[in-house]
């Protein structure tokens, strides 16, 4: 039970025993304590052995990818970069490298301030421990889809290409009908999730909470401004999108590792006390310098995967949407690239926004343990980030940045996987609902701001969920391929 949902019934039986017999909960707050009950089911063991299976079975597979290629991967990346990548001229709609950072755009997000924020406030300090493992598996994971988003690809009525789960699963499991199930379910969940979930009101919620908090901005009107600017762009579609990406993701990346290096820096004495709570805290039940409150080993689990996974999507398909546009003719390559995703927003962001909420002592600031007025969200990082001068005003500023680029990725997925229902003639009307829904995302505050929250949380298990298990019954043709390809094309031993 969450501190929200335990003081709202609190309140419930107090008015009982008053013996008011009026209706003593609101709607929101109903809807509040249904969701949250229903993503803790979502998020039970179930669904994280399910996705660090998958991850370990691809990782298996695949032998160990994310450690014996990282670095070609990355150098990869740095050819997109620098232009010197000759795949540009392959068929597709946009580079491999504008490819990765529309990929990354929707993946460091908000997930990345307000995520990893929640995971500390909700499951203590040590949440963040269960993101990193998870996120290690999860880079094959990421390799997969990238791998079969380009596998499996098509093009669409207007010459673009489409690609994602719903096609790998449709056209690579052999069971005819099974794969027409997975691919229709895959695109019904990641429809839902772009338009109510992650890619959407999660953002512009967060966005308008830290702009009210360091500039009084009211919610309606930052919801207006984030409305417009992103409008502007996601109806040019994904040329326009890949466009700004590739200028906005590695900016405002080097920009937020900056902020966080001074935060780190100027409390470096403390750093390793700060990496003894985040390890101990990872596998505790008894109180842990200020004493946790309630916080057990599954809590600090479920919450620092399913914000993990909210973080760097891996299992959630959504990369392999992104690369399926990508100008290549080459599945592992683009897999590779993909990868370096979870990498770059696990490994070392996530890290980032941990070690700055720890290493400045805001932790103790949280419900987990038991602060009377407990921080949460972008508050609870821009708490951190106070310790440094214009800290907060830092923290709105990138949560404005990565909230309007995840917008801009996380639309076009939704499009492709509506356009896998209905075709393309419901690109347009889809975007003026995904606009529409980000406006009501950034108005709904206060207690209930986490009815979005929790909401993104279980669409991302909807999403998941086909996708993990398509990736299960295809990782044999992944690993076969990716075998081939890396080591005896090469004259290595696999």
């Amino acid at each position: 039970m969450t501190p929200f949902e335990e003081e709202i019934e609190i309140k419930e039986e107090t008015e009982i025993l008053d013996l008011s017999f009026t209706i003593n909960l609101s709607l929101l707050d109903r809807a509040l304590i249904f969701i949250t009950k229903a993503s803790d089911f979502m998020w039970g063991y179930w669904m994280i052995g399910l996705l660090l299976g998958t991850g370990i079975l691809l990782t298996f597979l695949t032998r160990l990818i994310q450690v014996r290629r990282l670095k070609n991967s990355l150098q990869m990346v740095l050819q997109g970069a620098t232009k010197k990548d000759k795949s540009e001229k392959e068929e597709g709609d946009i580079s491999p490298y504008a490819a990765l950072m529309t990929a990354l755009a929707a993946t460091v997000g908000n997930g990345n301030l307000a995520g990893v924020a929640t995971a500390i406030a909700v499951g203590g300090p040590g949440a963040p421990v269960w993101m990193w493992i998870a996120g290690f598996f999860g880079m094959a994971t990421k390799y997969a889809e990238g791998f079969l988003g380009v596998r499996f690809r098509i093009k669409n009525e207007r010459g673009e290409m489409s690609g994602g789960p719903m096609f790998y699963a449709r056209h690579g499991i052999k069971n005819i009908n099974l794969a027409k199930f997975m691919g229709m379910l895959f695109a019904v969940c990641g429809a839902t999730a772009a338009l109510l979930g992650t890619g959407n009101m999660m953002q512009s919620n967060s966005m308008a909470l830290v702009f009210n908090r360091e500039f009084q901005i009211p919610f309606w009107i930052s919801g207006l401004i984030i409305t417009g600017i992103v409008g502007a762009v996601i109806l040019g579609g994904i040329k326009r999108i890949g466009s700004v990406s590739e200028r906005l993701v590695p900016t405002m990346i080097l920009f937020y590792f900056g902020g966080a290096l001074v935060v780190i820096f100027s409390h470096i004495t403390q750093l390793p006390a700060a990496f003894s709570v985040i390890f101990k805290s990872a596998f505790a039940t008894k109180a842990i310098g200020g004493g946790l409150v309630g916080v057990t080993i599954k809590q600090a689990i479920s919450q620092g995967i399913r914000r993990g996974l909210l973080s760097n999507e891996s299992g959630l398909g959504s990369a392999a949407i992104a690369q399926a546009a990508s100008k290549s003719k080459d599945p592992a390559r683009n897999g590779l690239i993909a990868m370096t995703g979870t990498f770059i927003d696990t490994l070392v962001v996530n890290t980032l926004t941990t070690l700055t909420i720890v290493i400045s002592g805001a932790y103790l600031k949280t419900a987990a343990f038991g602060a009377p007025e407990a921080l949460t969200s972008t508050a609870l990082t821009a708490e951190a980030f106070s310790a440094i001068p214009f800290g907060g005003k830092i923290i709105a500023l990138c949560s404005f940045l990565f909230g309007y680029s995840t917008l801009l990725g996380w639309c076009y997925y939704g499009e492709k996987c509506l356009e896998y229902i209905l075709g393309i003639r419901i690109i347009y009307p889809y975007r003026l609902t995904f606009i529409i829904l980000l406006f009501i995302g950034s108005i709904i505050q206060g207690p209930h701001r986490y009815i979005v929250w929790y909401v993104g949380d279980v669409a991302n298990a909807f999403m998941a969920f086909p996708n993990l298990l398509s990736l299960i019954l295809l990782a044999g043709l992944v690993g076969t391929m990716t075998t081939k390809y890396f080591y005896k094309k090469e004259g290595n031993n696999p």
